[in-house]
């Protein structure tokens, strides 16, 4: 157990999620039939993951909103990453864009935590949060 208040759209759960063998459904289920112990709850062996948090400049201070969101198509198609959504809303011309201070965390997976974290940096530089002056108002840890 990593934290007893691991929610899907925390960071905590979006690195160990990736490394679930087992269908999660099937984990799912198992606990509300209250027989988990009946599933074999596997995780990969020998990979790693790390994610890295993209965060709207200022955060978690004051923070702009509403900037357009570049390069999520292409960071999300890298082998062994999972971009997942915090922070964003689709807009009516159908551009992601920026509405909270954590906006996206890229999960990169890897044989070690150094490939893993390679993995998810790597993802990072292809994303961008554009301001209104074309500045770039994202930062990432």
């Amino acid at each position: 157990m990593l934290e007893y208040n691991c929610r899907f759209g925390d960071p905590e759960t979006q690195v160990v999620l990736p490394l679930l063998e087992t269908d999660l459904y099937e984990v799912f289920v198992a606990c509300c039939d209250g027989n988990l112990d009946s599933v074999d709850v596997r995780f990969k062996e020998n990979t790693c993951a790390a994610t890295v948090v993209c965060a709207a400049s200022g955060y978690p201070e004051k923070y702009p909103k509403g900037m357009k969101i570049t390069g999520i198509d292409s960071a999300n198609a890298m082998d062994g990453v999972k971009v997942y959504h915090a922070g964003t809303k689709v807009d009516e011309n159908s551009v992601t864009r920026c509405s909270g201070g954590r906006v996206l965390a890229v999960t990169g997976m890897g044989d070690t935590f150094t490939d893993a974290l390679g993995a998810s940096y790597g993802a990072v530089k292809d994303i961008d949060f554009v301001g209104s002056n074309k500045e770039s108002l994202m930062h990432f840890r």
